[in-house]
């Protein structure tokens, strides 16, 4: 594997443990496409969303488990683990520690991160904060 694309996941992953939207052009192109339905294209569409993230999550800490790349993709298998203390997706904080998993793969180009898609089971995290899935308000 690229040790570029090693150092690109880790300013992802440090920008995710520092809550630190303002280092997310030394990682994610201007132009990003992003493939999350709940997630807009570009590089501030994808800071508003990691601040609202932040904001509902104070506490939240990610572990890279996994990491595989080939030509221009790069995928990884993160663990999150955090406190809901704040409003996420229209949900009011519930004070519940949640922990749960992502697989992400990236389109690598210029040396940034510049398309995105995932896999997450939101219907365990919603659990998780008591709501129930069916009733989540998933935007």
């Amino acid at each position: 594997m690229p040790n570029d694309h090693r150092a690109l996941v880790q300013h992802f992953v440090d920008m995710i443990n520092n809550h630190d939207v303002s280092s997310m052009p030394e990682h994610t192109a201007p132009g990003h496409i992003d493939h999350n339905p709940g997630v807009d294209n570009g590089i501030e569409a994808n800071s508003a969303f990691w601040t609202m993230v932040f904001a509902a999550f104070p506490d939240l800490k990610v572990e890279m488990h996994d990491i595989v790349a080939e030509g221009d993709r790069v995928a990884c298998r993160f663990e999150y683990t955090a406190t809901h203390q704040g409003t996420f997706l229209g949900i009011p904080a519930t004070g519940r520690t949640v922990n749960f998993q992502s697989i992400d793969i990236w389109r690598v180009e210029d040396g940034l991160l510049a398309e995105h898609w995932d896999q997450l089971n939101m219907d365990d995290l919603f659990r998780q904060m008591g709501v129930d899935p069916s009733a989540a308000v998933q935007s």
